[in-house]
């Protein structure tokens, strides 16, 4: 059959998890899709704003599980729009938050591909949000980190230490693995006593949360059961959640009898 569409990749941020949080863009640009790359962490449904007809193909990266490698996912994204037209590259949160989407764009345009970005609610400031957590607020923030938790090195970012040293909210991905260091480090710098939060499947239906501080984060997180997908909060704004405040108060009474039994 004769080809004639323009090879186009469109970059999609699909937002934190609930599918209501894309954007009324992307919605769009999944219409006009001839084939969608998506990631492990979208929200399934919002493939069902793709035509029936499109390319629909799981390029997820999870912790030791590949199924692409992020060459090879750069490669399909040129061979399927020279094959076929529109790509939609659809990245869980923002693409451009420790989503690798300006790689995926370089390469594209190298190879003559038209590129179009769509971006998305980065779930490092929805997921708080919906636990009532503001990363800023008056008198309390006046800024805050957004740090990767585990570097492409698979080490823990130096930039934490940095944080650890400020008075900002510090919000932290892909970090649960590397929990127990992120602990010793801000003990380090007396900050023990820090309100803490760890929410994990951040807007989704399954959203699990726990709160505490430094001190007792490690405690929550296994009475809890948490585990990745989890978006790490440190800072006092926490324990200003209208939503948390109460479980943050509880905790903190529990840890502080534990510690001291007398």
């Amino acid at each position: 059959m004769p080809y004639n569409k323009t090879p186009k990749l469109t970059l999609v941020g699909a937002g934190p998890g609930d599918p209501d949080l894309l954007t009324i863009k992307g919605a769009k640009a999944l219409a006009e899709s001839d084939v969608v790359l998506y990631d492990a962490l979208i929200n399934i449904d919002l493939l069902e704003y793709a035509p029936k007809d499109a390319i629909k193909i799981f390029v997820g990266k999870r912790k030791g599980n590949h199924s692409y490698s992020q060459d090879e996912i750069n490669n399909l994204i040129v061979d399927k729009a020279l094959a076929h037209g529109n790509v939609v590259r659809l990245k869980g949160g923002d693409p451009f938050i420790f989503g690798r989407g300006s790689e995926e764009i370089d390469h594209a345009i190298a190879f003559g591909v038209q590129c179009d970005i769509i971006p998305g609610i980065s779930s490092s400031v929805a997921v708080p949000a919906y636990q009532g957590i503001s990363l800023t607020k008056r008198g309390v923030s006046e800024s805050f980190w957004v740090i990767t938790g585990t570097t492409s090195s698979r080490k823990l970012s130096d930039d934490i230490a940095l944080a650890a040293q400020s008075s900002a909210t510090i919000v932290i991905l892909m970090g649960m693995s590397k929990l127990p260091e992120i602990v010793s480090i801000f003990k380090a710098n007396d900050k023990g006593d820090i309100a803490t939060a760890i929410i994990q499947n951040g807007t989704m239906d399954n959203e699990k949360t726990g709160v505490g501080t430094i001190n007792s984060i490690e405690a929550v997180v296994e009475n809890r059961k948490l585990a990745n997908p989890a978006i790490i909060v440190i800072g006092e704004v926490v324990k200003h959640s209208h939503k948390l405040k109460m479980f943050y108060e509880e905790i903190n009474e529990l840890y502080m009898k534990h510690k001291n039994p007398n």
